[in-house]
Order: C-alpha cells, then structure tokens, then sequence
C-alpha cells in the first residue's frame, strides 16, 4: 500500500460473532493493509497488564484471575448473563486497547489502516472511526461456526448474539456491509471496497 503524509483512514471493521470479520480482516492483510485486530489485543493486555487485573479481580473477584492471565470461563458464566457486569469489563479493558491502538496507529503511513472490533458500536471507539464496514452472515451459520471453532453450546452462542448490536442496527451505521454467506464472493466484495476507500483517500484535500 502506498505510504502519503497524511493521516492514514481509520477504517472500522465489525460484525456479529461468527460473521467472519477475521476472514475478511486478512483479505485486507493480503492487500497490504496494516491492521489492528483489536479482540486479540484486548485479550493480550487483559492478560498482561497489571492494572487491569487488578480491576478485574477487585470487581469480580480473585477467581476471575489466573497465575498467567484471566479465568475466562468463568467470567463468560459471570458477565454473558449480566449486561451491567459485562459493561464493568468492558469499561474496564477498553481504555487500556483505545491507548495500545492509537500508539499503533501512529506509526502507520499506509493511506488506510483497519481496526477490526466485534463491538466496535457497543464500545463507542466507532466515532474515531472515518469508515465503517460491516460483516453479515445469517445467524444459524454464525451459530454454527462459534460452536465449531469454540466449543462453546449454541445457548451459550446465543447468548452473545443477544449482548451485541443486531445485524439492522450495525447495517444502518455502516458505510459498507459485506454479506458472508458461502454465495457470495467475499473477495470480490472487500476489492471493490478496497478500490473505493483508496479513492476516498486519495481525494482528501
């Protein structure tokens, strides 16, 4: 990707659990874009960083630690079936990534970067974003995949879906939205997406 002096775009990238957002995330790496992929980084300083553990364990207790990082287990037990607990780990970790990603976005000189984010709407980072892609894919096949790749039960699956943003509320906010069913060619659609946010960047003034 061409480097320019200015700025590079931040382009969100979102989608419900199991939509595929990080198949399309690598499309776009494919394509020479820099991107921050911003779950596994929260998963990473959540782990890592001292003053986050120490909030964690003073809200939910020691258990919800580990000697090499969080008992994930049983905080999906805790906050998947209280909305306002899962809001206090949220407002708890999110902080933390919105610093790790603005240091990151500072070294990139590409005229675009991604920032991929499950609840990129849900967390409110979506504001710091220019743009915003969206990934759908129905939700028996999201099911389907979380349950494949996580072991997870399809109540538990459920679950989550319900905690996020439905498909319509993220579509009416997107600037695209790429539909990831098996049928459509999700390539062809990030290159076409690809072709006109490079247009919209190199037009800015």
């Amino acid at each position: 990707m061409q480097s320019t002096d200015k700025k590079p775009l931040i382009v969100g990238l979102t989608g419900g659990i199991g939509s595929g957002k990080s198949t399309a995330a690598a499309v776009f790496a494919r394509l020479g874009i820099p991107v921050y992929q911003a779950d596994d980084h929260a998963r990473t300083l959540a782990d890592s960083d001292p003053d986050i553990r120490s909030q964690i364990a003073a809200e939910f207790g020691t258990r919800a630690l580990t000697t090499d990082g969080l008992n994930r287990p049983y905080l999906s037990k805790t906050v998947f079936t209280n909305p306002e607990k899962l809001q206090k780990l949220n407002s708890i970790i999110h902080p933390h990534v919105r610093k790790h990603f603005h240091l990151w976005y500072s070294r990139q000189k590409s005229l675009y970067i991604v920032k991929e984010a499950a609840i990129l709407f849900e967390a409110g980072t979506s504001s710091e974003c220019d743009l915003i892609i969206n990934v759908i894919a129905p939700e028996e096949m999201r099911v389907k995949r979380v349950v494949q790749r996580s072991g997870l039960t399809r109540e538990e699956v459920h679950n989550r879906i319900r905690r996020q943003w439905t498909d319509s509320q993220r579509m009416a906010w997107a600037d695209y939205n790429i539909l990831n069913d098996g049928n459509h060619s999700l390539i062809h659609q990030i290159l076409h997406i690809h072709e006109d946010i490079v247009r919209r960047a190199n037009q800015r003034s």
